[in-house]
């Protein structure tokens, strides 16, 4: 029997057997239900669907950390969990800009890369390998990813630091990110938007949802945008279409299914633009190199990414001690990208040498998650325990053509330059297969929490260079695991300690072993008595072997990095009207065992320190009642340029502003980013082309009405 079809039999047994193996295990045993975590609140904005216990910015409650409800106090990891309302506060338009107001994480390693890379956990930078929507893996070909996802379509994002492949199976060790989608509401309700802004962006949004039937068995959500505008950078533009329907069925309190759908159509440029370290970064005889300088062909530059997804989320309380779920997703992306790029600048200091890159990439994907989750006692102790098995099938092809093309002056550019005959340098078919089975267990007794869990992955990707014949198949597996220890004391302190570990097969490349990382991490959770806030301190020594480093589009395996480091994490919304987000990083990350003779360097783009602060204000009385009023600082340490450590980056501090104001029922919003306007380097990989300018200032205009 071939792997595929009785992986397929072993999850249709799991899935529809369900039903009767799980009780029978339950038999016979006298059972004490855990309480169960109470689980309200807005949880997405004004209109939740109630997935997690939150108010304002902050989130008592998530699923990314445990695949079930568990509160963060009782998690022995670092979690943080970016609200709608925070999103929608702060303007943030991408992933990246959502997470700029956390510990340990970095959105803008790339500029302002439309394709929505450049993010950085724990001083590793990530790609598509960490990112999940609704709990369900969400990898993109080599070419393109889903990491530009709509933000206005989420719920919450889920930052889980840290490895987590106990329960996620093959990602990084600097941990993952779940995207978690608006559901339906047992309550109508409805939105409209406007927005203008800088770069002359335009742009409508609409959300709304309730009920279908009188008796609230059926109810749905509708949630759409469209956007039409450009980029700082010249002749980039960055439109898009967005459509995401959800119907839920919940029969009773026992059962729901909710089914979710999403299309996404991006007509977009290249954002980011490969320039040279001197100009930039390092002086230039010739002067600095403008921020919004576009160094490829206007006539020959698009990222066009058609993204559209199908799929559930299935829930049945089968008695007192059994629950069982199901997540599944269907996915396709296809990509068509082409544009011109730096690649070295000549002696004198202004000839930008170029190349130009076309593409295509088509994926389709399928992805389920089946789990049960048992909640009964042993003696003094209480469980949760959860079983699982998710599986994933992918299939994607990519094309890619090379060629090198005319040179141009980076401080006069004149763009029209014809470009020569591309020649084909990938034509490549490749699946991929990734089956995982865990356990994870959570007990109580008396204050403490332990937490303990264990998987075994398989993975395999076959795939076929139709380019010059070549094939290659190769296979991984691995056990991977945690184990944590929480003290919940009186006074809403919570002491933890873990250990866990991570395992990524390097798929990309037959030839590069899998990737493994190992955590320790100790911290301090704090949530007040009568207080709506979360503080979390945590300190960590996390190591990555085999590590995978790009310098552009160019893949290395360095062998090991060690990122140590102390985070600092602090949320509150308060009922006299303050809104506060505080975070801080201090990373010591080093190249510990590196074949490219830069053993005891630091990792390029890796800042040393890193803090924000996020602060608003809502008048509660008087005539301006409903006013707010908010700020934000950011500093972003100095980093080096490559993994050499031949030079540095500089340091920046960014302000950001933002005022709203609630009149009936309208609320009007603006949201100014980079409010000095500094010119500052995101970050750079290499000196001969491979820095990115940040964004400059930023000002979007909003009027909202809901009903």
């Amino acid at each position: 029997m071939s792997f595929r079809s009785a992986l397929g039999r072993t999850i249709l047994s799991l899935s529809c057997s369900a039903g009767f193996f799980l009780p029978a295990l339950a038999q016979d045993q006298a059972v004490t239900v855990l309480q169960p975590v109470v689980i309200q609140g807005d949880g997405g904005g004004a209109y939740g669907s109630g997935i997690f216990e939150e108010e304002g910015y902050v989130a008592k409650a998530g699923r990314a950390a445990g695949k079930s409800d568990t509160p963060l106090i009782e998690t022995p990891q670092s979690v943080s969990v970016i609200t709608a309302d925070q999103i929608d506060a702060q303007g943030a338009e991408t992933l990246n800009a959502a997470l700029r107001y956390s510990a340990g994480v970095a959105g803008e390693n790339n500029g302002s890369d439309t394709r929505g890379y450049g993010l950085q956990i724990r001083g590793f930078n990530v790609s598509d390998e960490i990112f999940y929507v609704d709990g369900l893996h969400s990898k993109g070909t080599e070419f393109a990813s889903f990491l530009s996802l709509e933000t206005y379509g989420a719920e919450a994002i889920e930052l889980v630091r840290g490895p987590a492949s106990v329960l996620y199976g093959q990602n990084s060790p600097g941990g993952i990110i779940n995207y978690s989608s608006k559901r339906p509401t047992a309550e109508a309700f409805g939105e409209v938007g406007l927005s203008a802004g800088s770069f002359d962006r335009y742009e409508a949004q609409f959300d709304i949802g309730g009920p279908i039937t009188e008796d609230g068995v059926f109810s749905y959500r509708l949630t759409g945008l469209g956007r039409k505008g450009d980029t700082h950078v010249d002749f980039v533009n960055d439109d898009r279409v967005y459509l995401a329907p959800s119907v839920k069925w919940a029969p009773d309190d026992e059962t729901s299914l909710t089914v979710f759908a999403k299309y996404q159509k991006d007509f977009t440029g290249w954002g980011i633009q490969f320039l040279p370290a001197s100009g930039t970064v390092l002086p230039n005889a010739n002067g600095e190199i403008p921020r919004d300088r576009f160094v490829g062909e206007p006539d020959f530059d698009r990222y066009d990414l058609t993204i559209a997804t199908i799929g559930y989320a299935f829930e049945h309380q089968i008695d007192e001690t059994w629950a069982f779920r199901q997540n599944a997703r269907y996915s396709y992306l296809k990509n068509v990208q082409e544009g011109v790029f730096g690649n070295g600048l000549a002696a004198d200091g202004r000839t930008l040498m170029r190349y130009a890159d076309e593409g295509r990439s088509q994926l389709a994907s399928f992805a389920i998650d089946n789990q049960a989750e048992a909640m009964f006692d042993t003696g003094p102790l209480a469980h949760k325990m959860l079983f699982g098995l998710d599986y994933q099938y992918t299939h994607f092809k990519d094309w890619g053509t090379y060629a090198d093309v005319d040179p141009i002056d980076v401080f006069n550019p004149v763009y029209g330059s014809p470009l020569p005959a591309l020649d084909v340098y990938t034509d490549a078919k490749t699946t991929q297969h990734q089956l995982g089975l865990y356990v994870n267990d959570q007990v109580k007794f008396d204050k403490f929490v332990l937490t303990g869990g264990l998987r075994h992955d398989w993975a395999r990707m076959e795939t076929l260079e139709q380019f010059d014949g070549s094939r290659t198949d190769k296979s991984d597996r691995a056990f991977t695991g945690r184990l944590g220890l929480v003290y919940l004391a009186d006074n809403g302190l919570a002491p933890y300690a873990s250990y866990s570990t991570s395992f990524m097969p390097v798929l990309d490349d037959p030839s590069f072993d899998p990737e493994t990382g190992r955590q320790y991490e100790v911290g301090v959770k704090y949530q007040p008595e009568g207080y709506n806030s979360f503080v979390t301190l945590s300190a960590f020594d996390l190591t990555k072997d085999n590590a995978v480093r790009y310098q552009g589009s160019t893949a290395v395996q360095t062998g090991e990095i060690r990122s140590r480091g102390v985070e600092l994490e602090g949320v509150a919304s308060l009922d006299e009207g303050w809104d506060i987000k505080l975070a801080y990083a201090y990373l010591d990350t080093e190249i510990m065992d590196d074949t490219e003779g830069t053993g005891g360097n630091t990792p390029y783009g890796v800042p040393r320190h890193r803090a924000s602060l996020w602060a608003k204000y809502t008048l509660q009385r008087g005539t301006l009642e409903g006013l707010g009023l908010a700020a934000g600082i950011r500093y972003i340490g100095s980093t080096y340029g490559d993994d050499a450590n031949s030079f540095k980056v500089a340091s920046v501090t960014l302000v950001d502003l933002a005022a709203n104001y609630q009149w009936k029922d309208y609320e009007f919003q603006l949201n100014v980013s980079n409010l000095f306007d500094k010119r500052y380097v995101a970050s750079c990989f290499s000196q001969t082309a491979g820095c990115f300018f940040g964004e400059g200032r930023k000002i979007v205009g909003s009027v909202k009405y809901r009903w």
